[in-house]
């Protein structure tokens, strides 16, 4: 019997300026390396070494992405629940984000969370502030 095939990779694109990013990101990478054969590699997309056209750049910072080993890219709640396939602990939110309705679903919600995310992200950075 043959073992099953690696998935192919998945790039998390991500802001690492925003706290909110930086804090949900760091637990998915740790689910990711502690997962062996997840796939996931991370790529902080808001790093001054990272080369891109701007308005590239700004997109990816906008919403959330992640890019197939092909180049081809998803964006909000479907990015998301392609993450989330990978993840131990995670793949059963990804099996029932696939029930017809459901994506679209959390894509309103997804984009009722980036109307809020400016003043989340204002919040977090005070609250860190503070602590510090």
């Amino acid at each position: 019997m043959n073992a099953p095939a690696a998935p192919e990779a998945l790039t998390v694109l991500y802001d690492g300026a925003c706290p909110l990013c930086q804090r949900e990101i760091s637990y998915m990478q740790g689910l990711a390396e502690g997962s062996a054969g997840s796939g996931l590699c991370f790529r902080d997309v808001s790093a001054a070494d990272v080369q891109m056209p701007e308005a590239e750049r700004a997109a990816l910072l906008a919403r959330f992405h992640v890019q197939r080993a092909d180049g081809s890219r998803l964006s909000g709640a479907a990015a998301f629940v392609a993450m989330w396939a990978r993840l131990p602990g995670w793949r059963w939110l990804a099996r029932l984000a696939r029930v017809p309705g459901i994506t679209p679903l959390l894509e309103v919600v997804y984009r009722g969370f980036l109307r809020l995310r400016p003043r989340l992200q204002a919040m977090a950075r005070r609250a860190a502030s503070n602590t510090q």
